[in-house]
């Protein structure tokens, strides 16, 4: 079973943390807990966000719209965000004490202008794909948990799109922290349960 299974480290990055962009509440709290369960792991692979300037999930790019709105494009409703994690910058940088010397790949997301991409599987279209299925298909890692930034939204929709895939997955809720806008914490947990998605 250890090495039919894989960690998917999700957006460890410093515009995640405090003192980032887009900060998550104590997001700098599970970077021990996540360098520990990774050395428990034959196999490791990491997310990282990586945003052109610009992007057009920013709010900067939206006129009389405010950071933390939400916005229908032609893929579907969009949530604005500060700019974050642009291409090259310190805030797109993984979190310097973050500690992962086994990883095996990282998968850059939402370097597509026109759409964002909160899963590790999917844009936000929900018909682009990453590559990181087929990937771990080949490999035989048909057992994924999930750990990183942030619980309600690219863990959700990782975790979401992995068990729609057909793998099996659990999200260690410790090793995850929530921005909670709207109650999204709260849907994520029941999302998890209806979806047959184990919360440990």
């Amino acid at each position: 079973m250890k090495n039919k299974s894989v960690l998917l480290v999700i957006d460890v990055q410093n515009d995640f943390c405090p003192g980032g962009n887009l900060a998550v509440a104590g997001g700098n709290d599970i970077v021990p807990i996540v360098n520990a369960m990774a050395h428990d792991f034959d196999h490791v692979v990491l997310t990282q966000d990586w945003h052109p300037a610009g992007h057009s999930s920013f709010a900067s790019q939206h006129p009389g719209h405010a950071p933390f709105t939400q916005i229908e494009m032609p893929y579907g409703p969009q949530t604005l965000w500060p700019d974050h994690c642009i291409i090259g910058t310190t805030g797109a940088a993984f979190h310097a004490n973050l500690d992962i010397p086994k990883a095996e790949l990282i998968i850059r997301k939402g370097y597509r202008k026109a759409i964002d991409s909160y899963s590790a599987f999917f844009e936000n279209d929900h018909k682009t794909p990453t590559g990181l299925g087929g990937y771990l298909r080949e490999r035989g890692l048909n057992n994924i948990t999930c750990v990183g930034l942030a619980f309600d939204y690219c863990v959700r929709y990782s975790a979401e799109d992995a068990r729609t895939l057909g793998f099996n997955v659990t999200v260690v809720e410790r090793a995850t922290r929530a921005i909670d806008l709207g109650g999204t914490a709260a849907a994520t947990r029941q999302s998890f349960a209806d979806r047959g998605i184990a919360l440990t």
